[in-house]
């Protein structure tokens, strides 16, 4: 369901997206469900050595505004901190506005595009430390 919203979101961009969401790397995840439903989601990957990289924030249309997303967040940024780390980056698109929305909401503060994200004018990158 993600893969597909964020198709039709980054449109003929998404090819570029996509090749940095693959699941290959990620060890940490975490879904929310509503009785046995899977309605949110998130994960973290390794990014340097004090750092996570937040991805694969998801929340189906039917429960958003819920605080779904805000408390994968929040169990995310616990779990990235008992591993040992200090602070957690992601990259999001002008294009999300809600996500956007939810990581300012949450404390996390623009920073510079980093990595393959440098350049991209329609991607924002945003950092929250988190020890």
């Amino acid at each position: 369901m993600l893969d597909r919203d964020l198709a039709v979101r980054n449109g003929d961009a998404n090819d570029f997206f996509a090749q940095f969401n693959g699941i290959e790397h990620i060890r940490y995840a975490v879904v929310v469900c509503d009785e046995q439903d899977p309605v949110g989601c998130g994960a973290f990957k390794a990014f340097e050595e004090d750092a996570v990289e937040i991805k694969r924030m998801y929340t189906v249309p039917t429960h958003r505004k819920r605080g779904v997303a805000s408390r994968v967040l929040l169990e995310l940024e616990l779990w990235a901190k008992e591993e040992g780390h200090t602070r957690c980056v992601l990259e999001t698109g002008v294009q999300q506005p809600e996500a956007l929305g939810l990581y300012r909401k949450r404390g996390y503060e623009a920073i510079p595009n980093y990595g393959q994200y440098i350049g991209v004018e329609s991607s924002r990158c945003f950092e929250k430390m988190i020890s």
